[in-house]
């Protein structure tokens, strides 16, 4: 499970070998052992002990900021795997080869989201049409990365060009499934404009954490990407991987609203925007939880959800050191 503190002045500490949760007079305690990870996102107590007692039992804990973004992580000091993904993965990350391996998470989330926009045209048929345009442009968009050829300095821009294009598309039909109120011009982020787009930022601030532990454990380095740039202190792995899984945020944020659960006293007004207040954040991270931890067969075996990005990134781990020549 993900414990999620998110309850301005609660604290944790240690009680034996368990966790123990003070929120106001409610107290609660849990053993490590059920643990993955802590999600902490404002003002929280943390004893040095329940620190240690987390990275003894290789719990990360991660903090978000008012508008989900991961700003900081608690974590053992040890790096997954051998040394070798990582230096290969640099060798690839300069490479075509490296970039056909990037490509498949964008080919991934295209995918996803053809898929998620099948499903609701069956049960949308005023935008029928409309659902199968995008369907169209995504589809096109997977067969133009397909064809393309040329330096990977070029390419990057070249699938950035077309991905922003096809986003453009996806998001458009996707507003239009909201209710009237809630419809959007376009994704805005930091603070979002609007509700969905607040609830669909904090949602992709929570998924970038666990992408990017699922990363470590790999033995792969998140700084070093293959569609985007390895500038200084960007996770520019965790920014191809986690195109991927995106359609985790934004089934559950679609979820949402189709179940009538959104409403504006789960927002707090900032300068320039929206932000999700306490009850906002328990309202998407309960739904979030549930959907992450359902259990769904994946490539031959029942894991949760949520467990098929680490599954994923070991395979892709493995490809990597694949690459590498027998003689080196």
């Amino acid at each position: 499970m993900q414990l999620v503190i998110n309850t301005f002045g609660a604290s944790i500490r240690k009680t034996g070998e368990l966790f123990e949760i003070l929120i106001g007079d409610e107290k609660k305690k849990i053993s490590p052992k059920k643990v993955q990870s802590i999600l902490i996102t404002t003002g929280a107590h943390l004893s040095t002990d329940a620190i240690k007692m987390a990275v003894e039992n290789n719990i990360d804990i991660l903090f978000l900021d008012k508008y989900g973004n991961p700003y900081g992580r608690i974590w053992h000091g040890k790096l997954g795997s051998t040394a070798r993904i990582r230096r290969q993965q640099i060798i690839l990350s300069m490479s075509n080869q490296g970039l056909s391996f990037g490509m498949q998470w964008l080919y991934k989330k295209l995918n996803n989201q053809i898929e998620l926009l099948l499903k609701i045209r069956d049960r949308r048929s005023r935008l029928s049409a409309d659902i199968t345009a995008v369907i169209d442009v995504l589809k096109n968009t997977v067969s133009a990365f397909e064809k393309m050829d040329d330096r990977p300095d070029n390419l990057r821009g070249k699938i950035m060009g077309l991905e922003g294009r096809a986003g453009s598309a996806y998001w458009r039909i996707i507003s239009r499934l909201l209710p009237d109120r809630f419809q959007f011009k376009d994704r805005s982020r930091n603070p979002a404009k609007d509700e969905f787009n607040c609830l669909l930022n904090y949602a992709y601030g929570v998924l970038y954490g666990i992408v990017e532990r699922a990363c470590i454990l790999a033995g792969l380095d998140p700084y070093v990407g293959f569609i985007h740039t390895d500038n200084y202190n960007k996770i520019s792995l965790v920014f191809d991987v986690i195109e991927a899984y995106r359609i985790f945020a934004d089934e559950t944020v679609l979820s949402l609203f189709s179940s009538r659960k959104i409403t504006a006293g789960l927002f707090d007004k900032v300068r320039g925007g929206l932000s999700l207040n306490k009850d906002g954040k328990e309202v998407l991270m309960l739904k979030y939880n549930e959907y992450l931890d359902e259990s769904m067969h994946y490539s031959g075996r029942n894991i949760k959800r949520r467990d098929t990005i680490q599954f994923d990134l070991h395979k892709f781990a493995a490809g990597i050191l694949k690459t590498i020549p027998e003689s080196a």
